[in-house]
């Protein structure tokens, strides 16, 4: 019988089903040929020729694969149609011996349905050797940076550090945008409100607000006010003004839905929404698409296919009416190169509405698809309809402008909800007199831009032309595994000591790595290769051999120490010598300057939480991390002495047993799940003492 070959169990499963057992459907597990760890795996000699090996945990299952081949009548490769699934395609012919006589087929389809898999059956082709050298050029690209940069990074800073090419630029944005932060200087304004109310006695609701955006008819910028005095002067002026309606303006205003769901703005939304790292939401869509739920979720276009949004116009008017329908087919266009041949990420059916396959879904799952099937869904929506009003108030010199909004029609917003604010405004008519009830300045201050989150950082990827819609999760990733940038309390990226060392190091001296443009005109050229307008091998040798000469270069001009030590006026309390500050792969730390004869080490300060070490009574507590960057609190005197915790040690004592108290976030079992208080606790840290307090922060 026929053999297919897919690279993942779950699809295999979901395809078996609809081909019935006429054929036989096996997965390779992804990708079972690669580069190997042990070493750089690339003849850079030999026009770049990659030294493939058959992954060691991959060999029993993919020997099984190849027993079965050897039965079939016919072997059908149907691996994803992305770069990645093409190149699973073709090591899986070169395994199984397939590539001389072109003895397989392979076929593509954007949805796991039986009418997609059926359609693809009656269309095979042969695998596309242009994707599967733009796969490669892309992995021996990195492989050369990775492994010719890090060996670097481990002399010259520190041990354990490694580098990307993609993964740099993540790094130098979040860097770049934490030196703006510091060097922001905020700049004082202010803004004055006026609150009025109609003349006649009427209810409160009556009431509302305007600001002051004129004087003298002209405009008053943002920094227009600079200080209280400007603004109790103004204040002052409008002492005995008349408040009068000067101007109204009203209209219809039409808000149109969003289009489909690319990768990257899937990620983007997920995160807003749920606070869903990429890279979850990528393994959450992963499952969908294998489970035959919504289409290939690596795609940066936003095409759809005609049968898709006929059937989308017909849920939206059967289920919802005829007016929530545009009225016409809409289809969106994005900016810039894609592959249009792919479509958006959708449900593979419009009429599965989220709570008709509720009960086959987990909660993680469940939120994804719901998400993904109401932005499909509100994209053929007909637009929402706000009915605003703009209302300009003279006061002497001075205008004021009250602002309203009201939802005439909710459209898609019914399907896919937006935050918006409505603000009722009372009914005025022109040169009608208003009543001051309260005059209000007040003071502001610019703020600096935020730091990247999630959703913003592979956004502005994205605008700069980095990394493509399979690259975005693994980058976000890789960068916090190796701890050159780290979450703060609001889940925003912020620089890591290290990723700041690092980052200082590879702009000064290895620019084209970390050059957003030169980076963003070689995805151009892995496009390029795709499409079969270059060749790979002309593409690495262009950044290759300049790159490979200044890393000779920089390997004699660069020394450890102008990089990674600082000098400091202590002395080592073992052996006399002098302490330094030196840089590891987790931060600064003190050591002495006689290693490794002597191994004297010491937190900085600022980890140091000036508790003393209950077991040693010699050392302080500070703040570690483990090789996988959790927190945690040890002696100083390590491995001298091995005391250590997971909960943040206080400088009080117990007062019933008189160990360390700690302090910890973690919630305690008992504690229902609504409850509004979700301080944690402050415990004894001796196990035997039940000792603790219950600390109470309101949600």
């Amino acid at each position: 019988m026929p053999l297919v070959i897919v690279e993942s169990p779950t699809k295999a499963n979901t395809i078996g089903k609809f081909l019935g057992p006429k054929y036989k459907v096996l997965s390779s597990y992804g990708h079972f040929r690669d580069l190997p760890k042990s070493k750089i795996g690339v003849d850079v000699e030999n026009n770049f020729e990659p030294q493939y090996i058959i992954l060691p945990k991959a060999k029993k299952n993919i020997n099984a694969v190849k027993k079965e081949a050897g039965k079939a009548n016919s072997i059908i490769l149907a691996t994803d149609e992305d770069r990645e699934g093409e190149a699973i395609a073709y090591h899986l012919a070169w395994f199984l011996g397939l590539l001389e006589n072109e003895n397989y087929q392979r076929i593509v389809f954007h949805e796991i349905t039986k009418s997609a898999i059926e359609e693809a059956l009656k269309n095979p082709r042969k695998i596309d050797i242009n994707r599967v050298d733009a796969q490669q050029a892309r992995r021996v690209l990195d492989r050369l940076v990775g492994y010719k940069l890090s060996p670097f990074l481990w002399k010259k800073v520190a041990r354990g550090l490694s580098a990307g090419r993609v993964q740099s630029i993540a790094v130098r944005l979040v860097a770049e945008r934490e030196k703006e932060i510091e060097d922001f200087k905020p700049q004082e304004y202010w803004q004055i409100i006026a609150r009025l109310q109609k003349t006649e006695d009427g209810p409160l609701s009556a009431d509302f607000e305007a600001m002051l955006i004129k004087k003298h008819g002209k405009i008053i910028p943002k920094l227009g006010i600079k200080n209280k005095k400007e603004a109790d002067k103004i204040v002052k002026d409008l002492q005995d003004a008349e408040y009068k309606v000067a101007n109204i303006e009203k209209k219809e205003i039409k808000r149109n839905p969003l289009p489909p769901f690319t990768t990257s703005t899937l990620q983007q939304t997920a995160w807003g929404r749920f606070k869903s790292p990429a890279k979850l939401t990528m393994q959450i869509a992963q499952q969908l698409y294998e489970q035959g739920l919504i289409t290939y979720h690596r795609t940066d276009s936003f095409n759809l296919s005609d049968l898709s949004l006929g059937a989308a116009k017909k849920y939206i008017q059967e289920a919802l009416g005829k007016e929530y329908w545009a009225g016409f087919l809409k289809r969106y266009k994005a900016k810039g190169r894609v592959q249009e041949a792919h479509e958006a990420i959708r449900p593979t059916y419009a009429d599965r509405a989220p709570e008709k396959i509720k009960d086959k879904l987990n909660e993680s799952q469940e939120k994804l698809y719901g998400l993904i099937w109401r932005r499909f869904i509100a994209c053929q929506m007909a637009q929402a309809v706000f009915d605003s009003t703009s209302i300009d108030i003279s006061a002497g010199q001075y205008t004021f402008r009250a602002t309203g909004q009201i939802l005439k029609f909710d459209g898609f917003l019914r399907v896919y909800p937006l935050t918006f604010q409505e603000t009722k405004l009372p009914q005025l008519e022109k040169d009608e007199a208003l009543k001051l009830i309260k005059l209000s300045p007040s003071q502001h201050f610019t703020e600096p831009p935020a730091r990247y989150n999630e959703a913003s950082l592979i956004k502005a990827l994205e605008e700069n032309g980095i990394g493509r819609p399979s690259t975005y999760a693994p980058v976000l990733a890789t960068v916090q595994e190796r701890n050159y940038i780290a979450k703060d309390e609001q889940k925003r990226f912020r620089p890591t000591e290290i990723g700041i060392v690092v980052n200082n190091l590879l702009v000064s001296h290895f620019p084209e790595v970390v050059d957003i443009k030169f980076t963003a005109k070689m995805e151009n050229d892995l496009d390029e290769i795709a499409q079969g307008k270059e060749k790979w091998t002309a593409i690495i040798k262009e950044f290759y051999t300049p790159f490979e000469k200044n890393l000779k270069r920089k390997e004699k001009e660069i020394s450890k120490k102008d990089i990674a030590h600082e000098s400091t006026d202590r002395a080592c309390p073992k052996c006399g010598g002098k302490v330094i500050i030196r840089l590891g792969r987790f931060g600064k730390f003190y050591a002495c300057s006689n290693f490794p004869k002597c191994r004297y080490t010491e937190s900085l300060e600022k980890n140091n939480l000036g508790v003393d070490c209950p077991k040693c009574k010699k050392g302080k507590i500070v703040e570690k991390r483990t090789k996988r960057k959790k927190i945690f609190y040890g002696c100083d005197q390590y491995p001298e002495c091995d005391f250590a915790l997971w909960d943040k040690p206080l400088k009080e004592t117990c007062p019933k047993c008189g160990s360390l108290l700690v302090e910890t976030k973690r919630k305690p079992r008992y504690h229902p799940p609504s409850a509004e208080l979700r301080g944690g606790q402050i415990k004894c840290s001796n196990k035997e003492c039940s000792f603790k307090i219950e600390k109470k922060e309101k949600v």
